[in-house]
């Protein structure tokens, strides 16, 4: 078989990138439009193409990829007070130290300094793409704290999408108020405060801040307790395990992979 005819049969480059735990699917295109990858020799710099896992000599800034990395799944409670990073150019503590491995893994998403909640480090770049990337419309689930009172017209503000300063409007949010006396973990609203459950299925920068800041109303806490089929669970902050084989199966499935 010509070596053209076998290179079509194969992968898409950015996809065996991702499965090789490189990085996202999207940070893999960057990778290859940037020239840092090779093919048996050659830099490739076409998002299209196909290569033969096995079979073609694939690098990334000169090292080989492997594809034999155990995929790994870690679910953190990320405290406030944490990036949420791998390391920090003025060493401020990262959401990375409180995983225990040196394996290289990379958080899925963000969270903000100030936020807490739900973070999954791994080095499955093919499931951070489908659960990160606003086509694919997974869900993040937050729940915050908030100054005063959200009223109706607010929240229906938030379910239309909030105009945010150059960027336009945001994606439209599912809004949910809590009534008075409403506790999260035996934790109610102080006075003058009301809990609100916030769904999304786009994350830009700090976009619920953002969002109630534009509608005038203060984020005291923010926590974010599910994404896509994660959910926080009953973790602690600083708290974290390792998914296991069927829980991490079950989570690729649930993303189409």
């Amino acid at each position: 078989m010509p070596a053209e005819e076998a290179r079509a049969e194969g992968e898409r480059l950015q996809k065996v990138l991702a499965r090789a735990g490189v990085a996202s699917r999207r940070a893999s295109e960057a990778l290859i439009t940037a020239g840092r990858v090779q093919v048996n020799g050659q830099v490739v710099t076409e998002l299209g193409t196909r290569v033969r896992p096995g079979v073609d000599d694939i690098r990334v800034d000169g090292r080989p990829i492997d594809l034999r990395v155990r995929l790994r799944y870690y679910l953190l409670y990320k405290p406030p007070g944490y990036l949420s990073a791998v390391s920090d150019a003025r060493g401020r503590r990262t959401a990375r130290d409180l995983v225990p491995s040196r394996e290289r893994l990379f958080p899925v998403g963000r969270l903000d300094l100030d936020s807490e909640g739900l973070l999954l480090f791994t080095n499955d770049g093919a499931l951070t793409e489908r659960l990160t990337h606003p086509r694919h419309e997974h869900e993040k689930e937050y729940l915050v704290l908030v100054r005063g009172y959200v009223g109706k017209a607010i929240v229906a503000r938030m379910r239309r999408g909030i105009q945010l300063e150059e960027e336009g409007v945001s994606a439209r949010a599912l809004v949910r108020t809590h009534p008075r006396g409403w506790t999260w973990r035996d934790q109610p609203a102080p006075k003058g405060s009301q809990w609100v459950t916030v769904v999304l299925r786009e994350g830009r920068k700090r976009q619920i801040r953002r969002m109630f800041e534009a509608a005038g109303i203060e984020v005291l806490r923010l926590i974010r307790v599910g994404m896509g089929p994660l959910s926080l669970g009953e973790l602690q902050p600083g708290e974290g395990y390792w998914l296991n084989e069927r829980q991490a199966g079950d989570l690729r499935r649930s993303v189409g992979l």
